[in-house]
């Protein structure tokens, strides 16, 4: 499995967020709900119109920790969800596969990623990809690694901080900045 990285540029994630709307509202709404949530596909994927409708939060298991979990639906994300849930039945998957009433697979939605990263070069996006977005952008807002180590249900911060890509970004910056020149005195 190829290691995936979150999309660092802002204006990237919407320039994506974009293209995908103009290409199918389901795969847009999914990014979105990813990047907003920072849930894992394996849970996005399980959500139905009725859990998301009309609300404030949502409460789920998650599949790979059998943890319960609530999340509040962000502001932003709500009139994206308001929206795309207009005229679809409750027992509707939100991410409805084209045949029949049932999900589309976690193979689906990355494939559905990978195609939108090739349009804009970007090469290690997948399915975590969204996660670690949201994780990032959080970090980047916030500075509160507790939080989204809290959110993410990571161990410890040293995680956290390895899997949203702050350990690599400091690393670069700080093989930039090296220097061997003599420093006027």
């Amino acid at each position: 499995m190829n290691t995936v990285e979150p999309i660092r540029d802002l204006d990237v994630v919407m320039d994506i967020a974009e293209y995908l709307k103009g290409k199918s509202d389901r795969n847009y709404v999914m990014f979105m709900f990813g990047i907003y949530t920072g849930l894992r596909i394996s849970d996005i994927l399980k959500f139905r119109v009725r859990d998301v409708r009309d609300k404030d939060a949502v409460y789920i298991r998650e599949k790979k920790t059998g943890k319960e979990k609530r999340f509040p639906i962000n502001a932003e994300l709500k009139p994206v969800i308001k929206d795309y849930v207009y005229g679809k039945d409750d027992y509707e998957y939100l991410f409805k596969s084209p045949r029949g009433n049932r999900p589309i697979t976690r193979q689906q939605a990355y494939n559905i990623l990978s195609e939108a990263g090739r349009q804009f070069d970007i090469d290690k996006i997948g399915t975590h990809t969204l996660r670690k977005t949201f994780g990032y952008h959080m970090y980047q807002q916030t500075h509160d690694a507790v939080t989204i180590k809290e959110i993410l249900n990571h161990s410890d911060i040293s995680i956290t901080l390895r899997y949203i890509g702050i350990n690599q970004d400091n690393k670069d910056k700080a093989i930039k900045n090296l220097s061997f020149k003599k420093r006027k005195r």
